[in-house]
């Protein structure tokens, strides 16, 4: 039993460190993205960002997916 128990401790802290590593990597790219979102924005003009579908006039925030 205490090897299953084991294996499987094994097993989970892998996959934690994986899912770790993918954690940082999209953190990464989402403040990049961000960034370029916002240096875009800035060098736009307003009847461009009001084209947009979606638009939040220039916050940088999507529409919630649960707005009524």
């Amino acid at each position: 039993m205490d090897l299953v128990k084991s294996h499987l401790m094994y097993a989970v802290k892998e996959e934690v460190d994986v899912l770790k590593v993918q954690i940082k990597e999209l953190l990464e790219k989402n403040q990049r993205l961000e960034m370029e979102n916002d240096i875009l924005r800035k060098n736009v003009t307003p009847d461009v960002i009001a084209s947009l579908p979606n638009s939040q006039q220039g916050t940088g925030q999507s529409p919630s997916p649960h707005a009524s």
